[in-house]
């Protein structure tokens, strides 16, 4: 169900700067991103120069609040399309005062346009849409077109994890990454049944739990 768009959005977005960027543009089109050069600067738009790791679709923002709340040493950055969705976010990470945190509205396609070459420690993607038509598949991130874009901006020991529920979606994955020279490690086909630690539950991810739905995880890494 299409979340209803929420009272007074434009002002609010309006108001938001200290916490959002709004892009330029909401293209689709893998080739439209080339023209456009909004590269941020991380040092003017955080407190700290820290590490630096992306969100792409943070939805509610549960794991993005959550992950600046126990990383104060690094810096998050989340991407989201949904206006309706990203003022949510906007309005938790002020309520609980987080200053490691800042949230980029665009399309991920015009990632390359924003995010600096090799500035990226780590990308996070987080119950993505698996997009299950096979005309839709340019549209999966992880996506081999997208795969080339995260090359471009992590740094040479950066890492991409992958959470997701759809075992369809996550075996595309693990070709899509294997095929573009990517190194898998911690590879899990059941993660709350694993020793894995420091999972941070987002709230799709507790929906799935209430199911008894398996969670699949992976880490993705260049090879060099």
């Amino acid at each position: 169900m299409r979340m209803r768009r929420k009272k007074n959005l434009d002002e609010r977005i309006a108001s938001a700067g200290d916490y959002l960027i709004i892009g330029k543009n909401e293209s689709l089109d893998f080739n439209d991103a080339p023209n456009e050069n909004h590269l941020l600067d991380c040092s003017e738009i955080y407190k700290k120069e820290q590490e630096l790791c992306l969100e792409i679709g943070c939805g509610k923002g549960q794991f993005a609040c959550t992950f600046a709340k126990e990383n104060p040493d690094k810096n998050i950055l989340c991407i989201e399309r949904n206006r309706n969705v990203m003022i949510l976010v906007v309005d938790k990470a002020r309520a609980e005062g987080l200053e490691n945190i800042m949230f980029l509205c665009i399309t991920a396609e015009y990632i390359p346009s924003y995010i600096k070459k090799h500035s990226v420690k780590e990308i996070y993607l987080n119950f993505s849409c698996p997009f299950p038509k096979n005309r839709h598949k340019a549209h999966r991130l992880t996506n081999p077109k997208f795969l080339e874009i995260y090359k471009e901006i992590l740094q040479d020991d950066g890492v991409i994890c992958q959470k997701t529920d759809n075992m369809h979606f996550f075996e595309y994955s693990i070709e899509a990454f294997s095929s573009c020279g990517f190194r898998l490690e911690n590879v899990s086909l059941d993660l709350h049944n694993s020793s894995f630690e420091g999972n941070i539950i987002t709230e799709y991810e507790q929906k799935f739990l209430d199911k008894e739905q398996p969670i699949y995880r992976l880490e993705a890494r260049v090879n060099h």
